[in-house]
């Protein structure tokens, strides 16, 4: 079996948010380009990808890319063009993400939308090494990866919308590892947690999810 290319996945989980009806594209860190095909096949798509071989790869995948991050080619993408703006696992990268929550607006037509997703730290394999092993420790993917900026709790996630003037017409939790069976002996072993969480009254529902999927509309 190949090992799973993040960067590939078509991310279901996402499509799901999508809305009906959009003509123009652009997806910030679109990656390789996996996304693409949960996109409508006759959208224009742009794409901004930092890393030069992704980049050609989502190149050939149909995207109009643009090489390099979001600060130094945004200028080269087109004012109230887009539909659709889509941020998979991208603002949590943001060295300043109120700025790019900002400006990302300009390049919204009139009632355009963005749909990402973003990692969610109360996730409860994070929580437990926090809160019982008392750790904290980088890795090189996941919801500590070591390019990581910016960390959200679902509380804080609406309220830093908010605050740019968007509205979540959906911000739910998506990937939920109770759902898999890896994850259910996994948090099966964390016994301590699971009786907190079951205790909680759903205060700790949030727990399960791996990560947050969004679609916002300006206010």
């Amino acid at each position: 079996m190949k090992p799973f290319d993040y960067a590939l996945s078509d991310r279901p989980e996402v499509a799901r948010l999508l809305p009906g009806n959009y003509r123009t594209v652009l997806e910030v860190g679109c990656a390789k380009g996996g996304f693409r095909s949960s996109l409508d096949p006759g959208a224009e798509v742009w794409g901004i990808e930092p890393n030069a071989g992704a980049a050609q790869l989502a190149k050939a995948a149909g995207y109009r890319i643009l090489t390099g991050i979001y600060d130094t080619v945004a200028h080269e993408c087109p004012d109230g063009y887009f539909d659709l703006i889509v941020c998979n696992d991208v603002i949590e990268h943001m060295v300043d993400h109120d700025k790019f929550l900002e400006e990302i607006k300009s390049k919204l037509k009139p009632g355009g939308m963005i749909v990402g997703s973003v990692p969610n730290v109360r996730y409860f394999g994070n929580m437990f090494k926090l809160v019982f092993r008392q750790d904290w420790q980088y890795v090189d993917q996941g919801i500590l990866d070591k390019t990581h900026l910016r960390f959200f709790t679902e509380k804080s996630l609406r309220r830093t919308f908010s605050s740019h003037g968007y509205v979540a017409e959906v911000l739910t939790g998506i990937n939920s590892e109770l759902a898999r069976p890896l994850g259910l002996r996994q948090i099966g072993k964390n016994g301590l947690l699971l009786l907190v969480m079951a205790l909680s009254f759903g205060s700790f529902g949030d727990f399960r999810f791996l990560q947050f999927g969004f679609r916002l509309r300006l206010a």
